[in-house]
């Protein structure tokens, strides 16, 4: 995917931890609002949107990622596979 092409030490256990981390989380349609607020609860919905698009914007990979799944910047929501590349990416919001 896009964290990295080659194993290190303690790659083995990230993939792990990350693999764990996407059996808790429901993966399932969010509208932004709702996973701007996962990530960031203390903000305003608004807010808590630019923040997490700011976010996505910068990892690379990621938004690249998100543009080969036909992401526009004018939709109201994720898709559960746009969805499960932004928590493989960011990690789990919480």
């Amino acid at each position: 995917r896009g964290y990295c092409t080659f194993w290190e030490q303690g790659a083995e256990e990230q993939m792990i931890k990350k693999i764990e981390i996407m059996e808790d989380f429901i993966n399932r349609t969010y509208t932004k609002k709702e996973l701007s607020l996962m990530y960031f609860p203390e903000s305003m919905p608004r807010t808590a949107v630019n923040h997490l698009m700011s976010w996505i914007r910068r990892c690379r990979p990621l938004w690249d990622e998100l543009q080969q799944m036909e992401y526009d910047k004018t939709c109201k929501s994720f898709t559960p596979k746009q969805v499960k590349a932004i928590i493989e990416y960011l990690g789990e919001p919480g």
